[in-house]
C-alpha cells in the first residue's frame, strides 16, 4: 500500500486532497493519506484532513532562519512518516533540492491548464483561469505531472482536455477544469500506486495492467 503525504496551501479548501482521500476509501487508489503537511495549522484543508482522522504537520516557513532549514524540516517530515509519494494540492512553493533528489519521480502537481501552455512562475489558481479568457483559446485543461526543480516542468503524466464556451468567465472556467482535476489526479496517483509509471528521459510511459 502506497503511503502518500499531501502537501497543501495556507489558504486552500483542499478539494483536490479530498479527492485523493475518497480515491483511497473507495479503493481506486491502492493507498493511504498518511500524512498532510501545510504552512498553516489552521488552514481549511487542514482542518479538513484532521476531521476525518489524518495527521497532519503545520511546518510555516517564516518560522525558519534560513529556507534551507525550513526544507531540511519538510524533508525530515518526510521521512519519519515513510512516505512513498507526495502530492501538492495548492502548495505553492518550489520544494528543497533534498526533497527533490530523495524522492525524485515520486512526486506530483496537477495544473489547471495544458501544460506547457499557461504555466510557471505566477501561474497559479485563477490567475490561469483569467489568462486563458484573455487568450481567447478554444481549450483548457489539467495537467498532472511529476515535479522538479522548477515551477510546473515536470514530466507528463496526464492531461485532459477541457473546452473553452464563447460566454465563459474564469469562474465558470475554474469550475469545470476543477471536475477534471479530481479525476485526472486520482487516476495519476492510482497508475502511481500500480507501479505502472515509468519515466524514461522526460517522458512518463504507462505500462500495461
Amino acid at each position: 500500500m502506497t503511503r502518500i503525504a499531501v502537501m497543501v496551501s495556507g489558504a486552500g479548501r483542499g478539494s483536490n486532497m479530498q479527492a485523493i482521500i475518497d480515491g483511497c476509501k473507495s479503493g481506486k487508489i491502492d493507498g493511504e493519506v498518511a500524512l498532510v503537511i501545510g504552512v498553516k495549522d489552521d488552514a481549511p484543508a487542514m482542518e479538513r484532513a484532521r476531521s476525518q482522522g489524518i495527521q497532519t504537520i503545520a511546518i510555516p516557513p517564516k518560522s525558519f532562519d534560513s529556507m534551507q532549514d525550513y526544507d531540511d524540516a519538510v524533508f525530515s517530515t518526510l521521512q519519519n512518516s515513510n512516505i512513498d509519494l507526495i502530492c501538492l494540492a495548492g502548495y505553492m512553493r518550489v520544494l528543497g533540492q533534498n526533497v527533490i533528489d530523495a524522492y525524485r519521480n515520486r512526486i506530483m502537481n496537477v495544473h489547471p491548464a495544458l501544460i506547457p501552455s499557461f504555466c510557471g512562475k505566477g501561474m497559479y489558481g485563477h490567475h490561469v483561469h483569467e489568462a486563458v479568457i484573455a487568450r481567447g483559446v478554444k481549450f483548457t485543461g489539467v495537467t498532472v505531472h511529476l515535479v522538479d526543480e522548477e515551477y510546473d516542468t515536470g514530466p507528463i503524466i496526464l492531461q485532459a482536455v477541457v473546452p473553452v464556451e464563447e460566454d465563459d468567465t474564469p469562474d465558470t472556467v475554474a469550475a469545470r477544469v476543477l471536475e477534471h482535476e479530481h479525476e485526472t489526479y486520482t487516476d495519476a496517483v492510482a497508475l502511481f500506486a500500480q507501479g505502472r509509471l515509468r519515466v524514461e528521459d522526460r517522458k512518463v510511459k504507462i505500462l500495461p495492467s
